[in-house]
């Protein structure tokens, strides 16, 4: 398949393997980058509304 014809998912896995042979540009190879790459729209959205439910729960009872 060439690059011009690659789908989003494929060139970000590209980037990410490339990224891995390179020691140097994280420590364990894996970061947030990766984690909302791997997810869809819908994925993200769902996280980012669990973090702010628990978030505002804590808020309530712990006050």
């Amino acid at each position: 398949m060439s690059k011009e014809r690659e789908t989003p998912e494929l060139r970000r896995e590209r980037l990410r393997q490339k990224e891995l042979n390179n020691p140097a540009s994280s420590i364990h190879g894996s970061n947030t980058s990766d984690l909302a790459g791997s997810l869809n729209w819908k994925g993200t959205g769902i996280i980012i509304l669990v973090i702010i439910a628990a978030f505002t729960i804590y808020a309530v009872f712990f006050r």
